[in-house]
C-alpha cells in the first residue's frame, strides 16, 4: 500500500510540474501577444491644446498624432479643463479622461478610429443623413 501511495504522489507531482510548464508557456505566449499592438507605437505623452481644440498624442517613435476632441467618442462638448486631464494606460495603448469616463485606444487612433465601431457607425450614419452636427474636416 505504501508503494502505491508513493506512485500516486509521483504521478501527482509530474502532473503538477506539467501544468506549471504549460502555464509558464501560456504566460510567455500571452506576453508576446500583448506586446504586438505596441510595435507600431504607443503613447508616452498626451495633452489637450485649448487653442486648436485638438488632443495631441506623442508616441514612443517621436511621431505625434492629433485629432479634434469634438470628433471623438466621449469628448465632444466637454469642457477644456476636463479634456486637459488625460491619463495614459501603463501599456501606452489607452488614453483615459477620468472626469469624462472616456477612453480611446491608441492603435485605433492611428487607424483614424475616434471611437468604438458602434459609435463610429452611428456617426457615419447621421453624417450621411445630414442630421448630425459633426462634420469631418
Amino acid at each position: 500500500m505504501q508503494k502505491f501511495a508513493q506512485a500516486v504522489a509521483n504521478v501527482k507531482l509530474r502532473w503538477t510540474l506539467l501544468d506549471m510548464t504549460l502555464s509558464e508557456e501560456a504566460f510567455t505566449q500571452a506576453e508576446i501577444r500583448a506586446q504586438e499592438p505596441r510595435q507600431a507605437g504607443y503613447a508616452v505623452a498626451a495633452r489637450y491644446d485649448r487653442r486648436t481644440g485638438r488632443v495631441v498624442v506623442k508616441l514612443n517613435t517621436e511621431v505625434q498624432i492629433s485629432f479634434p476632441a469634438r470628433l471623438a467618442e466621449g469628448l465632444a462638448g466637454a469642457a477644456p479643463e476636463d479634456l486637459a486631464l488625460i491619463e495614459i494606460s501603463p501599456s501606452g495603448l489607452g488614453l483615459h479622461w477620468p472626469r469624462l469616463d472616456a477612453d480611446l485606444y491608441v492603435p485605433g487612433l492611428m487607424a483614424d478610429q475616434l471611437g468604438s465601431k458602434r459609435w463610429m457607425t452611428a456617426q457615419f450614419d447621421t453624417t450621411v443623413s445630414g442630421s448630425s452636427s459633426i462634420h469631418l474636416a
